[in-house]
């Protein structure tokens, strides 16, 4: 046996290498019409995307095919590169039980949760998500599961807990003092040092990025208000030390305090940013940073809260009809001042795989339906450090390609009813 076993090996040993694993199947989609660079703008016609271990190896002039490839016929429909969210929380999802599921649900029910949701998203067209605030074992865990290929799911950046200031939007608030000890995060301090301590544990535990909470928020419950929460030296000690260990940082920021206080500091890009200003705007473009201005958590919670049905607190209740309806007029100003954009729907506050409905109302804030593609393509490639992985399907980047009926360049709305999804060369939707 042990002979037998010596001579196979010699013999795998001795043949070339493509006779010891087989080809690469190519994959050959055949597009009607493909936006292969949203950065361009260009629509181009009768293309074939040649994919190879999950890449864009080639983009080909007219339908082609080689024997032994895949052939995928989208030949009536319109081609995008996958979409990017730049702000979701995966594991959960706003409901009239979110408090009662605060004390009762354990990280590995988040995590089961977020596998959920995580599909909903991929379904909805979305290959790439940015998680901006969940418990970290279960995004954590979610994010090796859906790298590995154990459940379907875009391709997870997280931040793990947000950098919180104690009793401020991020900290637990709401229920008996006992049970918010216990509840609390270790990403939740005070003074400089220990925002420093607190940024440095984040990255150690695995976070991609850094998400702070610079000012107060409209579902944390408690009546603080939106304005700036963190001081001046805080926020400078957890950008000067998210920077030195390689991370950006994004603020949750509506008060227009907090926004230029965390611009001060050298901060990456805001989200939401329903106060922000002229200040703010020019600190935004002397920063190169991005806006993502999620227009949705804007849209839904002000409806909610203005429902027979709302279920929010009161304190999160004023807070709602308060700076949701501003929104879409801030990111108006915003676009017509030159910031930025990145799309980010804030998705776990609104439901789940229904992410494109913030190309509507981005449109509805004056981005023509081009800009609004850019925003949740190369934009957000490049406001997640993502220029060389996705965003576009020029040869390099990954094959995550979605495909609509229609022309979204004239209808946005077609973008709610993507028919086609493929991430990383696999198709998830046919």
């Amino acid at each position: 046996m042990k002979r037998i076993i010596a001579g196979l090996i010699a013999a795998a040993i001795a043949l070339p290498a493509s006779a010891q694993q087989p080809a690469p199947q190519t994959t050959f989609v055949q597009a009607g019409r493909v936006l292969v660079d949203p950065a361009t703008g260009r629509v181009e016609s009768a293309k074939t995307l040649v994919v190879q271990n999950g890449k864009v190896v080639r983009v080909a002039d007219g339908y082609v095919a080689e024997p032994g490839g895949r052939v995928i016929d989208l030949k009536d429909r319109f081609v995008l590169p996958g979409f990017i969210d730049s702000h979701v929380h995966i594991t959960s999802e706003q409901n009239p039980n979110a408090r009662l599921q605060g004390v009762t649900e354990s990280s590995a029910d988040r995590a089961m949760a977020g596998v959920r949701y995580a599909r909903r998203t991929l379904l909805a067209g979305f290959t790439t998500v940015a998680d901006l605030g969940s418990d970290n074992d279960a995004i954590f865990a979610l994010r090796r599961a859906i790298a590995a290929g154990d459940v379907a799911g875009p391709r997870i950046l997280a931040a793990g807990s947000a950098i919180s200031v104690h009793g401020g939007h991020g900290d637990v608030n709401g229920y008996r003092e006992d049970v918010m000890h216990v509840l609390r995060p270790g990403s939740v301090c005070s003074g400089p040092a220990d925002c420093s301590r607190a940024v440095r544990e984040q990255v150690w535990k695995g976070a991609d990025l850094i998400k702070i909470t610079a000012t107060g928020g409209v579902l944390s419950n408690t009546a603080a208000g939106l304005g700036q929460q963190f001081s001046q030296d805080e926020l400078n000690a957890i950008v000067e030390s998210a920077h030195r260990m390689g991370r950006k940082v994004t603020a949750h920021a509506h008060g227009g305090d907090g926004i230029v206080s965390f611009l001060k500091a050298g901060g990456d890009s805001i989200e939401h940013g329903t106060y922000l200003d002229a200040e703010g705007i020019a600190l935004l473009k002397k920063n190169k940073g991005y806006l993502v201005p999620t227009l949705m958590a804007g849209d839904y919670v002000a409806r909610v809260a203005a429902s027979p049905q709302n279920f929010l607190t009161p304190a999160q209740t004023a807070k709602a009809l308060e700076a949701g309806p501003k929104m879409l007029d801030m990111a108006r100003r915003a676009h017509q001042g030159g910031v930025k954009i990145a799309f980010g729907t804030d998705n776990g506050v609104a439901k789940h795989g229904d992410n494109a409905y913030e190309f509507v109302l981005l449109t509805r804030a004056g981005l023509t339906p081009l800009e609004a593609i850019q925003t949740a393509t190369v934009n957000a490639a490049d406001h997640l450090q993502l220029n060389g992985t996705a965003g576009r399907l020029t040869p390099g980047h990954a094959a995550d390609l979605v495909a609509v009926e229609g022309d979204p360049l004239r209808d946005i709305t077609v973008l709610q009813k993507v028919g086609f999804v493929m991430k990383d060369g696999v198709v998830h939707k046919p």
